[in-house]
């Protein structure tokens, strides 16, 4: 190729859980195009963006929650399509999803995705995808691309090296000519992503072997995903795709990874002990080591929960400890309506209110507090943000969904997590900064759209047998299939 080829950027990129009643609106979405796209990629002002034309379509990304309105999807893939069929003629599709996107009415919305960008880009380019690890692979979506990569590490410290990686493929691809081979084999195993952390062995040691075969003459990426666990769609289940020039090798590599995960499925543990949510309390309060943080691991927001499930801020407030000396942050509940009652009271009032329940009832519904408001804030994520007090229990309330991952989300609401007895944060695994900061931590097994105990979910749409929805099922053909 004598010339830069021309690669158009595009993604629609969000993970959804089918177990919330959570739905995803146009609003929730950032969208980026033109400059602004290129912009978001640091790595298009140095050399690899040097080597090629790029074409911004359209990208957008929104947090994680419930499956997306139809309407909404068939908005955004048609204007991805339309700025597509405009750009001119082009090389190759830098397609940045997340791969666990669900629609309402739809069972694999990636693979709709890429088939409809594929035959609108044409049979001759070639399409290369980013992807999440917790993303799902389907033998249509695999078909319909010819470049696959995903994040290497949970958590994710690895998502722009991941992107860059995808462009960097398609960049050396259309330089070099020609389409790889992709040895694709999907793995009956669903795991939530608490269980497959890269932390811990056998996940560790899994993905540790990946750069070994990606170095291998003749291969050209090799990738392992867990899959999403709350969706409940055929397509949902681990997956590897080993792609090269040396089909063989390709294939082998992908059967010894699909193997090693099959025989490790019963080795993978959460990534921090576990109890009920009235034990991790009880743990919390009785240990000496502060902070003390307990995962609310059934409603986090950032694995697709609907961020408003009341049960644990009910139990705390229910638990005599915090009205007799004990303190807890809460962090947190989306309620516009509470958030608003907060501020037109203003800092300093007594309030009731009643709390969360109003998208996912759960268990409780709306919990009854009388509180403090202790201050407001405004946040470009949450929006208007409310500190209720109630006994000893600080109260994060929001008026839109926000994830607490850094120290800084709650020193900015004036709260120090270090000086109280407990921080509840509804997160799975502990991101990076909260990891480092907990002198002690539990992952308390709570209700919700992302609730980790998978077998109370009712799953009806996944593929049978699966691990671990049938424990004793036969091995699985794992041969990979040369797509």
């Amino acid at each position: 190729m004598t010339s830069k080829p021309r690669i158009g950027i595009a993604g629609i990129a969000i993970e959804s859980s089918t177990f919330s009643p959570h739905r995803t609106g146009l609003d929730a979405f950032r969208v980026t195009r033109g400059a602004d796209l290129l912009a978001r990629y640091a790595w298009l002002s140095g050399e690899l963006g040097e080597r090629a034309e790029w074409a911004p379509l359209l990208h957008a990304v929104s947090l994680p929650g419930g499956a997306v309105e139809s309407g909404v999807y068939a908005e955004l893939k048609g204007e991805i399509l339309t700025r597509l069929a405009s750009a001119g003629p082009l090389d190759g599709i830098l397609l940045d999803i997340h791969g666990a996107m669900s629609v309402v009415g739809m069972t694999d919305a990636e693979a709709d995705l890429a088939t409809a960008v594929r035959a609108a880009a044409g049979p001759e380019a070639l399409i290369s995808t980013s992807m999440d690890l917790h993303g799902n692979v389907s033998r249509g979506f695999a078909t319909a691309v010819d470049l696959l990569t995903c994040y290497r590490t949970a958590p994710h410290v690895d998502t722009w090296e991941t992107r860059e990686r995808a462009a960097r493929n398609l960049v050396d691809r259309l330089a070099s000519g020609g389409r790889p081979h992709k040895a694709w084999v999907p793995v009956p195993v669903l795991l939530p992503g608490e269980k497959t952390s890269t932390r811990l062995e056998p996940a560790s040691g899994l993905y540790a072997r990946i750069p070994q075969i990606e170095a291998r003459e003749g291969i050209l990426d090799a990738a392992v995903w867990v899959g999403y666990a709350w969706a409940d769609e055929p397509r949902c289940q681990a997956a590897v795709v080993v792609t090269g020039d040396d089909a063989a090798l390709a294939v082998e590599s992908a059967r010894s990874l699909a193997t090693e995960y099959w025989r490790a499925r019963h080795e993978f543990p959460f990534v921090a002990p576990t109890g009920s949510f009235a034990f991790c309390v009880g743990q919390g309060l009785a240990s000496d080591r502060r902070p003390f943080l307990i995962s609310d691991s059934g409603d986090n927001p950032t694995a697709g929960g609907a961020g408003d499930v009341s049960w644990s801020l009910g139990e705390l407030l229910d638990d005599p400890a915090f009205s007799s000396g004990s303190t807890a942050i809460h962090a947190s509940i989306v309620d516009p309506a509470a958030v608003s009652a907060a501020s037109t009271a203003g800092p300093g009032a007594t309030i009731s209110l009643a709390v969360g329940g109003k998208i996912d009832p759960g268990p409780r519904g709306p919990v009854a507090m009388t509180g403090v408001v202790e201050s407001l804030h405004d946040d470009p994520v949450g929006g208007r943000i409310a500190v209720v007090r109630c006994g000893g229990v600080y109260s994060i309330l929001t008026s839109r969904r926000k994830p607490y991952h850094l120290v800084r989300d709650f020193t900015d609401l004036g709260l120090d997590p270090s000086t109280v007895d407990l921080v509840v944060v509804k997160i799975g695994y502990l991101e990076p900064e909260l990891y480092e900061l907990a002198s002690d931590w539990l992952l308390a097994l709570t209700p919700g759209g992302v609730d980790q105990d998978l077998l109370r979910l009712g799953h009806k749409g996944i593929s049978r047998p699966m691990f671990p929805f049938d424990p004793e099922m036969d091995d699985p053909d794992l041969e990979p299939v040369l797509l």
